[in-house]
């Protein structure tokens, strides 16, 4: 019984990572977005987009009552970093409701609809398990900062400055 106990223990931390990415995944930047003229793209042609700029992602939905409560400091970091890309991604249901969504709170940057919702690619690969989320990605295109649920993290000012 020990050594099944400890079998299982030795399994479990083995595929416990504890290494944070600093690239996305091939799945993750093939998964396709919509963007707000209704174009679809992958995130790869996003983020090829900004290249050399970096970006401040924010996953986020218009239903999120966490998500709303962090925009303003949302804006007090694009105010304090007016040549950082600020790339808000949705996990609304609908379109229209991310839409609406920006309109009702006047959400300032560039915009996507994840098509693929929280198990796509993407959401495996950044691995959601709640919003909103912010991610830094280096002038260099590299994964600078991986993971933050609150838009004054201070991990967020470090890797921008």
């Amino acid at each position: 019984m020990k050594k099944l106990i400890l079998i299982i223990t030795t399994i479990l931390f083995a595929n416990c990572s504890t290494e944070t990415p600093t690239q996305f995944s091939d799945k993750a930047l093939n998964d396709t977005f919509t963007s707000i003229n209704n174009t679809e793209l992958t995130f790869q042609e996003i983020i090829t987009k900004y290249k050399g700029k970096k970006i401040v992602i924010d996953i986020w939905a218009s239903w999120c009552g966490d998500c709303i409560k962090g925009m303003p400091k949302v804006v007090q970091l694009q105010k304090g970093n007016p040549n950082v890309v600020f790339l808000f991604l949705s996990l609304d249901k609908t379109i229209a409701d991310w839409k609406s969504g920006i309109k009702k709170y006047h959400v300032k940057g560039e915009h996507y609809f994840i098509k693929s919702g929280w198990e796509g690619d993407f959401g495996s690969f950044v691995n959601i398990d709640w919003i909103p989320r912010y991610m830094v990605i280096d002038a260099q295109g590299k994964i600078a900062l991986f993971k933050a649920v609150k838009a004054n993290d201070t991990k967020i000012k470090e890797v921008l400055n």
